[in-house]
């Protein structure tokens, strides 16, 4: 009888162990996603910033990090993180107080930059992805902006 309870506990310590280091390994590739686009890094920026138009979505606001990092006088390579939105996907969130909580995750943000191998690539959260661990309405308006995000991000992904 003891034999078998040890035999048990050593199995549900190990499987465990095994589920955790999986979860940990696999997290990051499941929260991020990236693709290389089809163009250089100035032609991509120059891309995504007219589909954002041309979906009817807005630019909020681009962070030059290549810029800002010279000023404190280090040097990388390109990246720009854009900040855009569509406010009617944002209103639906932001007018109930229970789900205003995933406001620290907007609006949507996504990094376009180059990498050592001379290409560019483009980051994203897998919003779509988180929104299922919340509300249903979080989830629905997330899905939508996430299915919205990458329609636009169509015109520079490299398939």
């Amino acid at each position: 009888m003891k034999k078998s309870i040890i035999i048990g506990l050593t199995g549900a310590v190990a499987g465990m162990l095994i589920a955790f280091t999986m979860v940990y390994t696999m997290a990051p590739g499941l929260m991020l996603l990236e693709n290389e686009s089809k163009f250089g890094f100035e032609e991509t920026t120059q891309k995504f910033e007219q589909s954002i138009k041309d979906n009817e979505w807005s630019i909020i606001k681009v962070h030059d990090l290549q810029k800002s990092m010279t000023k404190h006088g280090y040097e990388v390579l390109p990246v720009k993180v854009f900040e855009f939105c569509h406010p009617n996907l944002a209103k639906r969130i932001l007018e109930t107080n229970d789900d205003r909580i995933v406001a620290s995750m907007m609006p949507c943000r996504i990094a376009i930059y180059e990498k050592a191998d001379g290409k560019t690539y483009i980051s994203r959260m897998n919003s779509g992805m988180m929104a299922k661990m919340m509300s249903k309405l979080i989830d629905e308006v997330m899905g939508d902006a996430t299915s919205e995000s990458e329609k636009i991000m169509r015109v520079i992904i490299k398939e």
